[in-house]
């Protein structure tokens, strides 16, 4: 799914629809129905006829960007929609400001560990023309390097990230957990590396509660995700760089990241060192290397002091979203495959219930990968 899905809704059209929708729905910006919001509704009106597009004032932002979290069908946490901070971003104008814009992302979302819901937005992408990208799906991912033997050291999911990345210049240090540069392209440049200072991408080592032999695999994963890939787009306005941070599930990490084959492949390895019977599925030496890979993660994020919950908090969150919704007079739309936690899910009340992935705007989307002319 692009950005562009459904352009047959012109920015009119959406423009007119979200400012409708705010004064209908909630959200405090002013009393429904008000002069100032007829007025207000004449004023884009106007605007796009004259120029071709708008500018949000700063409640349309913040209330546009809550509203694409609470609409977007592939979040489990959408419950703390209210909650999330925006930090308005759209003037700044070289590569260099934004790249210092991301840092202070970084360390005002991570608050010692005490993760806080943050997204940064920056210019929007005018009519017909490229906008900012950051080639980067999370602001902090590790590398992946493929061996000449077809092994994979580090994260299998970057190995085409970290390529186009060492082809602009970046000396990869070759190790498992290595902290990928942030590319940033503005419209119509080249693209430009930017290291990451190590204070904004802290990582939480993984240790078991019980297994002392556990830090012998000498695992780690970044203290929080930041998605800085998607298009978020409000009545009618697309803003393709706009990264968002939250929390992790302890699942994300311990049933996916870590243990998923095409990822870190760390089930057989934990299995092993348990002593577990591999030769046969049905000793169910996988289900077992993951309870006790997803354990130890949560384990070590609680030591180290750093906010992430678990599956079934989430899953219970969720629902509790879902009805409060529905008190509000809206549905909520999910990808059931995408919410359902990948350890335990049928011991959560998600399980049972079903969903339509149905689009609402404002929401995010996927873009298409940023082409470079410059580097081959």
């Amino acid at each position: 799914m692009t950005a562009d899905v459904g352009l047959e809704m012109d920015m009119r059209t959406e423009a007119m629809e979200f400012l409708e929708m705010l004064e209908r729905d909630h959200v405090g910006l002013r009393r429904p129905g008000s002069v100032e919001d007829s007025e207000r509704i004449a004023e884009v009106r106007d605007d796009i006829a004259r120029t071709g597009t708008y500018e949000h004032t700063i409640d349309e932002l913040l209330w546009g960007a809550r509203i694409a979290w609470r609409n977007t069908p592939r979040c489990v946490g959408k419950f703390y929609w209210r909650g999330l901070r925006v930090r308005d971003r759209r003037h700044l104008e070289t590569a260099e400001e934004i790249f210092d814009a991301l840092v202070d992302h970084l360390r005002v979302s991570y608050s010692g560990g005490r993760v806080r819901l943050l997204m940064t937005v920056f210019a929007a992408r005018r009519p017909g023309a490229d906008g900012i990208r950051i080639w980067n799906s999370q602001l902090v991912r590790y590398a992946g390097y493929r061996q000449s033997d077809g092994s994979i050291v580090g994260d299998p999911d970057t190995l085409e990230l970290t390529e186009k990345i060492r082809a602009l210049g970046w000396s990869a240090p070759g190790g498992r957990f290595d902290v990928l540069p942030l590319v940033i392209q503005l419209p119509g440049g080249a693209p430009r590396l930017f290291e990451l200072p190590a204070d904004v991408t802290p990582a939480v080592s993984i240790v078991h509660p019980e297994f002392d032999w556990f830090t012998e695999l000498d695992l780690r994963w970044h203290a929080f995700p930041t998605i800085s890939d998607q298009c978020l787009r409000i009545g009618g306005l697309d803003y393709p760089a706009a990264p968002f941070s939250a929390w992790y599930t302890a699942a994300e990490i311990g049933a996916r990241n870590l243990g998923d084959v095409g990822r870190y492949n760390m089930l057989p390895v934990v299995a092993e060192r348990m002593g577990l019977d591999t030769r046969s599925d049905r000793t169910l030496w996988k289900d077992r290397a993951l309870v006790e890979l997803t354990i130890a993660v949560l384990h070590s994020f609680d030591r180290a002091g750093v906010s992430m919950i678990d599956h079934h908090f989430a899953s219970r969150a969720f629902v509790q979203h879902e009805e409060r919704e529905a008190v509000a007079g809206r549905s909520t739309a999910a990808h059931w495959e995408l919410i359902v936690p990948p350890i335990g899910g049928s011991a959560t009340p998600l399980w049972q219930r079903r969903y339509q992935p149905t689009i609402e705007r404002p929401n995010f989307f996927a873009q298409p990968v940023p082409h470079c002319p410059y580097h081959q």
